[in-house]
């Protein structure tokens, strides 16, 4: 069985409605200031700070519940798979990966957002 994924244009549809979900970006800080989404259900977690704490650096919105939905994003899809993955192997039953990550989302639905 594959990893769990959502278009870019199943996310910006997503954006758009007032659903709960967190939306989670795991690229490196430094990433930010190439390209970045603006919506209060973001959180940066990069990938490096969660390899050091694991589920520990999880937000309060992910680590309270395992129902949770989660979205996963990174630069070009591999990280967001991985720790999708991971998330899954924990236990967290509703976690996608953002297919193509913020790239695919620039190319495809908004440029405004930057790419690098």
């Amino acid at each position: 069985m594959g990893i769990p994924e959502i278009t870019v244009q199943e996310l910006a549809a997503k954006l758009k409605s007032d659903a709960e979900f967190t939306l989670l970006d795991v690229r490196e800080t430094w990433e930010l200031d190439y390209a970045q989404l603006d919506d209060p259900r973001l959180v940066v977690l990069p990938l490096s700070r969660l390899a050091r704490e694991l589920a520990a650096a999880l937000p309060e919105a992910i680590s309270a519940s395992p129902e949770a939905e989660v979205v996963v994003m990174c630069h070009h899809g591999q990280r967001s798979a991985d720790v999708t993955g991971w998330l899954i192997q924990q236990g967290w039953k509703n976690v996608r990966s953002l297919q193509g990550g913020i790239d695919a989302y620039a190319m495809q639905v908004d440029s405004s957002v930057g790419q690098y």
